[in-house]
């Protein structure tokens, strides 16, 4: 349990609280909007081609990463945006935690590799709770830690369950909620298509867990591939207090309260894109690129044929069909961004779908080739930008028009 636990909740609602979202429609063709059974069905009978409010414009606010005395990242996974502009990055390869000031000039480390107070070794989730405050979680030492100030704000929260679950953002009454981080069984034994995963809420004051709705997690593995490289997946996040649902082979967005009533359906029309050997040459170049490193003193030919025997898994999956996004994330204001799918994974998600908390087809976003955004807040955009080199530099763009 948490010293100082009440003061805590009260940071976490009013950092909820401060959360909001315009639900008016602006495509030409309004979608057809129902109740059923106090569920609201926003239902587009298309895929919307509305503008976006806001874009990214053509040069950042700032680059961290490729500048003399800037942060060496190797492996960012996770980023928050402050009120103020600074931000927090979580490079896992680092085992580090990063805070980056408003321009981007200058960094310091505010959590190290390690077992101890106030260190990590895999923080999979970072949430900034107004200018000073960060609640980091990290699975490896399954354990919550409150930052304040740039220091540990209390001890570390020991919490066996988060080997199993991962925090997906904080409920509208203060307490954490979590989704499915590890499966409870494998994935060639359990029967039906979909594996489950589960929604659950954690009652911080009380130490109280409950699991509160279930959903489709993982699909089975088809019989004679041993782990496919293109496939559909259940992902759960959270907006404005809320759980926030995505299959990746449906066009539809859920969102349910904390308790997992179901409270509002946002459906379109969508077609999947099937994998082609065309969508793979820039995945084959990134392996090849990355087997020269891995295996530089080995002869070339013996490197083809080991980046060959690494496209042989994506070239299994040749004519299946594309999941229709990538992972989806909330931003502050409880949008919900629905990247592009990319085969491979490690080319940003750009163009970025975004849809308002009241079910608003917003438009769509571009960003960047190889920018990969983590966090929308306070009118900044904060990402991931691979170079031509696969180096990481953190990367903010100020939205324009929104």
């Amino acid at each position: 349990m948490l010293p100082g636990k009440p003061h805590f909740i009260l940071v976490l609602i009013a950092w909820v609280g401060a959360c909001g979202g315009d639900s008016s429609t602006t495509d030409d063709v309004p979608p057809q909007i129902q109740d059923s059974v106090g569920v609201r069905i926003v239902n587009y009978e298309h895929t919307p081609t509305t503008e976006p409010p806001f874009r990214l414009p053509a040069e950042p606010r700032y680059r961290h990463g490729a500048n003399p005395g800037d942060y060496a990242f190797r492996g960012i996974n996770v980023g928050r945006l402050f009120p103020d502009g600074s931000a927090v990055v979580s490079d896992e390869w680092n085992s580090e935690l990063v805070v980056l000031s408003p321009d981007g000039t200058t960094h310091e480390v505010l959590a190290r590799r390690g077992e101890g107070p106030g260190e990590v070794t895999y923080a999979h989730a970072v949430f900034a709770l107004g200018q000073d405050s960060v609640l980091v979680a990290d699975p490896s030492l399954g354990r919550v830690t409150l930052f304040a100030g740039r220091s540990v704000a209390s001890p570390a929260d020991q919490r066996s369950w988060l080997r199993a679950l991962r925090v997906a953002g904080i409920g509208s009454s203060g307490g954490l909620l979590l989704a499915t981080r590890v499966p409870s069984e494998r994935r060639s034994e359990f029967e039906g298509e979909w594996l489950p995963g589960h929604m659950a809420r954690f009652d911080m004051e009380t130490g109280a867990l409950d699991t509160v709705a279930s959903y489709d997690y993982m699909s089975r593995i088809p019989q004679g591939l041993e782990w496919p490289q293109i496939e559909a997946v259940g992902e759960v996040m959270v907006a404005t207090g809320q759980f926030v649902y995505t299959r990746s082979d449906k066009p539809e967005v859920t969102w349910s309260l904390p308790d997992g009533t179901v409270t509002q359906i946002v459906r379109w029309q969508a077609e999947p894109a099937q994998l082609t050997e065309e969508m793979l040459e820039p995945i084959e170049a990134d392996v090849r690129m990355r087997n020269r490193v891995d295996y530089s003193l080995i002869p070339v030919s013996r490197i083809e044929e080991i980046t060959q025997e690494d496209m042989a898994w994506y070239r299994a999956s040749i004519g299946w069909p594309l999941p229709l996004f990538g992972s989806p994330f909330a931003d502050a204001e409880g949008n919900v961004w629905l990247p592009s799918y990319r085969p491979g994974g490690s080319q940003g998600g750009s163009p970025y779908t975004v849809i308002s908390p009241g079910g608003e087809w917003l438009g769509t976003v571009e960003a960047p080739p190889r920018f990969r955004i983590l966090d929308v807040a306070g009118g900044l955009v904060l990402g991931v930008l691979r170079d031509e080199m696969d180096v990481e530099n953190v990367v903010v763009y100020e939205l324009v028009g929104g």
